[in-house]
């Protein structure tokens, strides 16, 4: 039985994008379902996939799995051929912490620059709580990239889930306009050549949908 991903709008859904880019670059076979996250009835509809009224939840078979973070360790768990997290273990603890620092911070930076892939590049004024998430994020790339990142262009040499979880704010340093450094620019064009990137943003960007997101 095929794995079932239920997710919502690509140009706008960020969380949605993680398990999804795992999934896609790894090749591994499953369906989608994607629900509009601004629509009339869209509590309604994800609530038939999870009680917790939230994208993305996983399918596989009778188990339902949510949370961006814990589809991808499941699926870590599932496929262990596919590397999700770095075989050292030095470097897979680091991978975790910075994975959760992502998920469970930068606050100030999600808000200010929601994921909008069709976006017009271009730069707004940034207060000094996202310039000090931005600082953080790009001295995380950095260090990964100095330590780990000899072997490939990802975060720790090969593709990894801190790839998937970072991926959605290399999309917010190229709509926004954000200065960045040599290294995290570098990264930044990394994710946006990935081909399963590529495969999820062009689905994004022939949505119909919108969103009150559209006027930043």
């Amino acid at each position: 039985m095929a794995l079932t991903l239920v997710i919502g709008n690509k140009n706008y859904s960020s969380w949605s994008m993680r398990p999804w880019l795992a999934l896609a670059h790894h090749k591994v076979p499953f369906d989608e379902i994607v629900i509009n996250l601004y629509g009339d009835d869209t509590k309604r509809r994800i609530l038939e996939y999870s009680p917790a009224g939230k994208v993305p939840i996983l399918k596989d078979g009778q188990l339902s799995v949510w949370e961006s973070l814990a589809i991808l360790e499941y699926l870590a768990d599932k496929f262990p051929q596919l590397k999700l997290w770095p075989a050292d273990p030095q470097a897979r603890a680091h991978a975790r912490a910075v994975s959760t620092e992502m998920h469970s911070g930068f606050q100030a930076l999600r808000q200010a620059t929601p994921m909008n892939l069709k976006r017009v590049p271009r730069a707004i004024e940034l207060s000094d709580a996202v310039k000090a998430d931005v600082a953080r994020i790009e001295a995380i790339w950095n260090d990964c990239r100095m330590r780990y990142g000899k072997e490939g262009h990802f975060l720790f040499g090969d593709f990894s889930i801190a790839d998937c979880m970072y991926a959605p704010v290399a999309t917010r340093f190229r709509t926004y306009d954000i200065p960045v450094g040599l290294v995290a620019s570098a990264y930044v064009d990394t994710i946006h050549t990935l081909p399963a990137f590529e495969r999820w943003r062009d689905a994004g960007l022939k949505e119909v949908w919108t969103s009150h997101y559209d006027h930043i």
